[in-house]
C-alpha cells in the first residue's frame, strides 16, 4: 500500500488546533501593538490586520464551525505564562520580549473564535506547542491521529507545530488561507517550505471534505 499524507479526515480521529489566535497577537489593542504610533503600526502591521480581519478570521470561523458540526475536537493554544512575571518563559521568549502574564486579557482567544463549552485551551511559552505543553499526551488520550492546524504566525509557531506533530506521528493538515504572517512573501515562502511535512488545503477544501464526511456517516 502506498503511504501518503493526502488522507481525508476521519472526524472521530481528528482535532483542529488554533495557534496563538489571541488578543496579544490578533487584536489592535494587544500588547504587541497597542503602544505603537499609528504611522508605525500602519507601516509594519497594516497589511497583516487587513488580511486578518477581511479574510483569515472569517476562514477560521468557517473551519471552526465545520469541525464542530462534524464532531472534530476543537482546541486552542495561546502564548501565556504560568506565572505573572513570566519567569517560566523559554529563554527565546525572554530574549524576544514576549510576555503574556497568567490570566491576562492578552492571553485570551479572540472573541471571533472564542472557545465553547469545554473546548481545550493550552497556554504555551515556546514557539512549538509540543515543547511547552502536554498536548501530545492529550491528543493521544483523545484518540487523535489527524491534526488540522490554523493560526499565527505561519512561518513561526505554525511551522514549529507542524514539524513537531509530523515527527511525533500525526497526519497534519495545514489550512493555508486560515494562517497568516506579516507579509505575503513570508506566508508563501513558509507554505513552500513546510509542504513536505503536511497536507495543505484551503478553507473551502476542508469545509467540503467535512461536509462529505458527515453525509457519509449519516
Amino acid at each position: 500500500m502506498q503511504l501518503t499524507r493526502d488522507v481525508p479526515l476521519v472526524p472521530a480521529k481528528s482535532a483542529l488546533l488554533f495557534i496563538d489566535v489571541q488578543n496579544f497577537s490578533a487584536h489592535r489593542q494587544g500588547a504587541e501593538f497597542k503602544d505603537l504610533p499609528e504611522a508605525e503600526f500602519a507601516a509594519k502591521y497594516g497589511w497583516y490586520f487587513d488580511q486578518l480581519e477581511a479574510r483569515v478570521i472569517p476562514n477560521m470561523q468557517a473551519i471552526q464551525t465545520a469541525c464542530r458540526q462534524a464532531g472534530v475536537e476543537v482546541m486552542y493554544t495561546t502564548i501565556e505564562s504560568l506565572t505573572l512575571d513570566g519567569r517560566d518563559r523559554s529563554l527565546d521568549y525572554k530574549i524576544t520580549g514576549f510576555h503574556v502574564p497568567k490570566g491576562s486579557w492578552d492571553g485570551k482567544v479572540i472573541d471571533e473564535i472564542a472557545p465553547q463549552g469545554d473546548e481545550i485551551v493550552l497556554p504555551k511559552t515556546s514557539s512549538s506547542v509540543f515543547v511547552s505543553t502536554h498536548i501530545d499526551y492529550i491528543l493521544r488520550n483523545l484518540g487523535v491521529t489527524q491534526l488540522v492546524i490554523s493560526g499565527l504566525i505561519t512561518d513561526q509557531c505554525v511551522e514549529s507545530a507542524i514539524r513537531d506533530a509530523c515527527d511525533l506521528g500525526y497526519l497534519v493538515t495545514e489550512v493555508t488561507d486560515a494562517c497568516l504572517t506579516y507579509s505575503q512573501e513570508r506566508h508563501d515562502h513558509s507554505l513552500r517550505t513546510i509542504k513536505g511535512y503536511c497536507r495543505q488545503v484551503t478553507t473551502d477544501d476542508l469545509v467540503r471534505e467535512l461536509s462529505a464526511a458527515g453525509k457519509a456517516q449519516g
